[in-house]
């Protein structure tokens, strides 16, 4: 079956699975991590033929060495995956919520519904993973996918998606909901089916993301690059700035919500500096900074460049600012920074406000590592990317990301006449507390 073929189906299955009860859904949930346990062996024997794999694209200077550790489903991380796949299951169901409803007149009632987007193209990295993710969150939001992974993972992505394929059809939902490409080519032919698919979401590099934007007429969620700040205050208590700066660095530096710069006050910068570079340095960072913070602590600083403030470096790399005010950090981060995510660390209540009312960011913080930026941890189950845009959604994009909305209207022999002939009846425009049920 050729790609037009399968967004075709994917088209026809997509208006099926919007019809699926929410038990239905569900179960094909349980099914999938039911079916990720029993097949553990075989998922984790395809991995490390990809990690194997991966680490001769690295020696050859085609991979980078973080993007390994995204590959890799040993440890803990494999039963994190099914634990997100029931996590999404336990998730309220999206669809069917009414999200307004309005008296128009008597008996002339208005609910806006939530609905399934439709198809969706997910194109992602390294990670196998999201490709579970993804799966789950489109299956419980009633949306079809079309997944492309990257070539690193192709052997794990292949054994998933057959997993995940074979367990919904056993569980009784629609054959051709998910569909997996494996090939570049495919990727650029799909660009072109906008009269089959509804969204793209890319997850990869700035290039591959601007590539996307450029040469798709269907619509395009995500964002190009993750180039995330913690600004530590003059009212910063150091201890919290310290573990907020070397976690939001050094906890998983290959994810778009690692932080790539660190700005400092002045005024409590030698302070600071005299914590956080050792301890920036025992986890193996390289420091690049500006003139005032390599004074600071000599010899511990590459020059930083005006490039390493537009760089998200996704390695063990930090750019590092000293800055004399919290309007200048909050300059910075809306001049270089890329509207992902960006934490404050203040004891100043008011400075805290200011920096999240000012920041143009789909994340901003007080207090915490910018690596709470994730669906997952914001409760939404799991996500399928992270969206710096305005429209639709925006931040982590969890089930309500995936879903849309129709406007239901239910009148009793109602017309325009009656409101704008001889007759005249008036508007009501009263707000209902009601939700929409379908008439039995």
């Amino acid at each position: 079956m050729d790609l037009r073929d399968k967004a075709r189906q994917a088209r026809q299955v997509a208006r099926q699975l919007a019809l699926a009860t929410a038990i239905q859904r569900d179960a094909g949930l349980e099914a999938i991590a039911l079916a990720l346990e029993a097949r553990r062996e075989q998922i984790l024997a395809a991995n490390q033929q990809d990690l194997e794999s991966a680490r001769d694209l690295v020696a050859s200077g085609e991979l980078a060495q973080p993007l390994v550790k995204r590959l890799d489903l040993g440890g803990s991380k494999f039963a994190a995956m099914v634990e997100m796949v029931r996590s999404v299951r336990n998730q309220a169901d999206p669809l069917g919520r009414t999200q307004a409803a309005t008296e128009l007149a008597q008996d002339l009632r208005l609910f806006r519904v939530s609905v399934p987007i439709g198809v969706i193209g997910v194109i992602f990295e390294s990670r196998p993973d999201a490709l579970v993710q993804i799966a789950a969150l489109c299956l419980k939001a009633g949306d079809a996918v079309l997944l492309k992974g990257g070539r690193e993972a192709a052997r794990t992505n292949l054994v998933l998606y057959e997993v995940i394929a074979e367990a919904t059809a056993q569980a009784g939902l629609p054959q051709g909901w998910i569909w997996l490409l494996e090939t570049r080519e495919e990727v650029k032919a799909l660009l072109a089916l906008d009269e089959y698919l509804d969204l793209i979401i890319p997850r990869g590099s700035n290039e591959f993301v601007r590539y996307i934007m450029e040469h798709t007429h269907i619509p395009v969620t995500g964002h190009a690059d993750g180039i995330c700040h913690v600004y530590v205050d003059r009212a910063a208590d150091l201890d919290k700035a310290l573990r907020i700066s070397v976690d939001a660095k050094t906890q998983y530096v290959a994810v778009c919500n690692a932080a790539e710069t660190l700005l400092v006050h002045c005024e409590i910068a030698p302070a600071f500096m005299a914590r956080v570079v050792p301890a920036l340095k025992e986890k193996k960072v390289e420091l690049r900074g500006d003139a005032r913070a390599a004074a600071l602590v000599p010899g511990a600083f590459a020059r930083a460049t005006e490039e390493d403030w537009r760089t998200e470096y996704l390695d063990y790399i930090l750019a590092v600012r000293l800055v004399d005010s919290l309007e200048e950090a909050v300059e910075h981060i809306n001049h270089y920074g890329s509207h992902h995510t960006d934490t404050i660390v203040t004891e100043d209540g008011r400075a805290a406000a200011q920096f999240l009312r000012a920041v143009d960011s789909a994340s901003v913080i007080h207090n915490a590592s910018t690596r709470f930026a994730d669906g997952f941890r914001y409760g939404l189950g799991a996500e399928v990317g992270i969206s710096t845009g305005r429209l639709h959604s925006r931040g982590p994009v969890g089930l309500e990301g995936l879903t849309s909305y129709k406007y239901i209207l239910e009148g009793d022999g109602h017309t325009v006449d009656d409101f704008e002939g001889a007759i005249k009846r008036s508007y009501t425009h009263h707000p209902l507390d009601l939700n929409w049920r379908p008439a039995e």
